[in-house]
């Protein structure tokens, strides 16, 4: 047993000095930083300075409106539910959150960083939303394109992070980043 935690510790230790030299993985802390941020005062303003009811809708164009959704499920309103549901969908984001961080730490390629730290930065905002009320504040509403789902912020910058993962995939090939941790051979 000492061996095996002597090993992770020292494993541990080794992905904490790479991380620290590597200057991508600071700038993409620093933006997950900012895109949390920015969800989060995004999510302040359409509740508390807006004064948005749930449900209501002001028509800004003919193609985007702001109408304020509590989504209690995953993406799109998936998996909505009670308490199970909550603590599932919280510890999903802590989780992925933590492997983009583990992997950021390695990125080398700054496109594959941006969107490590665009998912990342967005799972902390959606988190921080699921903990504190038990459910995420969605309110970006463009059904005027057809688009019948209503997001947010975060929302939006995991899903650019991980279209930024596909690219730097498609663009690098077999020169991909290094594997996410546990992700095998």
């Amino acid at each position: 047993v000492t061996t095996g935690i002597e090993t992770l510790r020292a494993k541990a230790a080794a992905w904490v000095a790479d991380a620290r030299a590597n200057p991508l993985f600071v700038r993409g802390l620093i933006g997950a930083v900012a895109v949390a941020i920015l969800d989060q005062a995004s999510k302040f303003w359409i509740v508390a300075i807006v004064d948005l009811p749930v449900k209501r809708r002001i028509e800004i164009s003919p193609i985007f409106d702001l109408t304020y959704v509590q989504n209690r499920g995953a993406s799109f309103g998936m998996l909505a539910g009670g308490i199970a549901s909550r603590v599932l969908l919280s510890t999903i984001s802590i989780v992925i959150a933590t492997i983009m961080v583990v992997w950021l730490g390695r990125l080398k390629r700054r496109f594959a960083a941006a969107g490590a730290a665009l998912i990342i930065g967005g799972a902390i905002g959606n988190l921080y939303d699921r903990v504190s009320y038990g459910y995420v504040v969605d309110f970006l509403d463009f059904s005027g394109l057809m688009f019948p789902w209503v997001f947010n912020v975060a929302d939006a910058a995991i899903n650019v992070g991980f279209a930024c993962l596909v690219l730097d995939a498609l663009l690098h090939g077999d020169r991909a980043a290094p594997k996410a941790p546990g992700a095998g051979p």
